[in-house]
């Protein structure tokens, strides 16, 4: 299992990430909210364990960030606000669990194991298109040894065109699939999204994979 621990607490820090090691649990340890959103992308992690109280950025803030962006994998809050309230705010937020401190150590081992039996759409598959692999468990786009983070809608944007590559696809039905059918998204926001994925690509390996049909839509070759 690897995870990624976001815990402004130096020392709590420090515990837990020997701790759970011993446990054969890989941890990523940040100290902000800011440097743990800058994270959540760069590796595939089974679950985010995010504090809620952090500098910068919160964890409350950071996973209502995540969900936003259609991040799919685990998140577990921790937090000292114990009312139902709280508890109620923090899962409505995205959360998929939620742990109060102080707990033990074989409580939250136990938690972990439990939000990875339940990953659900975070799986490791592969879309391999050519010399190109896209991997669901990374959010990355490979090529060779070379590899390239991709935002959430970055990635089903691409997905898309890759799975249904040699078809054009419409911009209404990018939107639609991408964002939502009742969403008030706008043509500049999927324009938007295509050129800083084009970018992205040309970065990787030169090569402008995404084509443009005018007044139509976008395809893969």
């Amino acid at each position: 299992m690897k995870i990624l621990l976001a815990e402004d607490d130096i020392n709590l820090g420090k515990l837990l990430s020997m701790l759970l090691k011993k446990q054969n649990i890989t941890v990523n340890w940040v100290q902000d909210g800011e440097a743990a959103y800058d994270a959540v992308y760069a590796d595939g992690y089974d679950v985010l364990v995010l504090d809620w109280m952090m500098p910068l950025l919160s964890g409350l803030d950071l996973c209502k960030r995540l969900r936003e962006e259609d991040y799919q994998g685990k998140i577990l809050l921790l937090t000292a606000k114990d009312t139902l309230a709280d508890k109620v705010e923090g899962l409505n937020s995205g959360a998929d669990d939620y742990l109060v401190k102080p707990f033990e150590l074989v409580e939250l081992v136990a938690r972990l194991n439990a939000l990875c039996r339940r990953q659900g759409q975070y799986s490791a598959e592969k879309l391999c298109y050519g010399v190109y692999t896209l991997e669901s468990s990374t959010y990355c786009l490979a090529y060779g040894e070379r590899r390239v983070e991709l935002r959430p809608r970055e990635f089903k944007l691409l997905e898309l065109l890759l799975r249904n590559r040699g078809q054009v696809m419409p911009r209404a039905v990018l939107q639609d699939r991408i964002w939502g059918i009742d969403s008030d998204v706008t043509d500049n926001n999927l324009d938007v999204h295509i050129r800083l994925l084009r970018k992205k690509i040309m970065e990787l390996n030169g090569e402008e994979l995404i084509k443009t049909m005018r007044g139509v839509g976008y395809y893969v070759e």
